[in-house]
């Protein structure tokens, strides 16, 4: 090695005398390594930016199914307890992740055939003043001609419902709950035709006329002062398929819902009830069976009527949103 050191040395030397300097400076001039090459072209702030980059996109790659499912904080779990001391039932829901929708399907055994065709609309004002108030109206139609309608309030604290409207047929307390969240709702819930929905909805008759006398003086009682029923704005339709379904291995009945929101958004529901005093082991029969079948229960939860109405608060006045229904006179 200290033999070569010297020739090259020489060499200079010689091309030095002969005015060839840059030729030799090229020739003894050490040779950049990829680390080197690396750090000249990179500054560290730079580098760290490329690092932090880099673990936002893994982090945006890691399958729903890796996820750990959001828990329930003991204080929660304490006014779930409250709350079901004053309601009829418990609906335990998961929204699964797009990517896994045609897997989740598959693997509950449903046949897409058992699922009935229905159309959506909701009734509140272009700004979402009954939203914003905690209210809820509704109008579907389904194939056969039926149809139904429900005014619901939540989040709502069973304590504070009249007993008179609680001792209703048509009015009935439950409790949502979903991974990581949980909301009590009071609803009034009425039939309808087909038809009659149909009119209501496309300013052929008031929308007043779709709803009992019990569900208008629900509405009237929690609704924001000065907005009556038929001044409502339709937002909708939306279109969803649901179905009722017994799988093989989970002795309890689920509903599936596939909601389709007119921009191409889809939400897919899976659900089942439980009696108040056996939710929380139904519910850990629920998420076993979902964990089972691979269904992810840590991915993040989209609820339909809220994505319903986000979506039609931008689009009310487009040709691709709600309709502005003038009110019927």
């Amino acid at each position: 090695m200290a033999t070569k050191t010297v020739a090259k040395a020489a060499k200079a030397t010689k091309a030095t005398k002969s005015g060839k300097v840059t030729k030799v400076a090229k020739a003894v001039r050490p040779r950049k390594t990829a680390m080197v090459k690396k750090v000249t072209k990179a500054t560290p702030i730079r580098k760290v930016a490329r690092v932090a980059k880099a673990a936002r996109a893994t982090k945006s790659r890691t399958p729903a199914a890796s996820r750990p499912a959001p828990v329930l904080s003991p204080e929660q779990v304490g006014q779930i307890l409250e709350l079901i001391k004053g309601v009829n039932s418990v609906e335990l829901k998961l929204s699964v992740p797009l990517t896994s929708h045609r897997a989740t399907l598959k693997a509950i055994g449903l046949d897409p055939v058992e699922a009935q065709p229905r159309q959506a609309f909701f009734l509140d004002t272009p700004d979402l003043a009954l939203n914003r108030a905690g209210l809820v109206v509704r109008v579907r139609r389904s194939q056969g001609g039926t149809g139904d309608t429900v005014i619901k309030l939540r989040p709502v604290d069973p304590a504070t419902i009249d007993e008179e409207v609680r001792l209703s047929a048509s009015f009935k307390m439950e409790v949502d709950v979903m991974p990581g969240g949980f909301v009590c709702s009071g609803s009034f819930k009425g039939v309808c035709t087909g038809k009659a929905a149909l009119d209501a909805t496309s300013g052929v008759t008031p929308l007043s006329s779709l709803f009992s006398k019990e569900q208008r003086a629900f509405y009237e009682a929690h609704a924001p002062a000065g907005i009556s029923l038929d001044s409502l704005t339709v937002l909708g339709p939306t279109f969803l398929l649901k179905a009722k379904h017994q799988p093989k291995d989970f002795d309890r009945r689920i509903t599936v819902e596939m909601w389709l929101y007119p921009d191409g958004q889809r939400i897919l529901e899976v659900s089942t009830k439980a009696l108040p005093n056996e939710a929380f082991q139904v519910g850990t029969e629920f998420k076993n069976y979902l964990a089972k079948l691979g269904v992810s229960l840590g991915a993040p939860q989209e609820t339909k009527t809220k994505t319903a109405m986000k979506f039609f608060k931008a689009k009310v006045n487009s040709d691709l949103g709600g309709t502005m229904r003038p009110p019927v006179r």
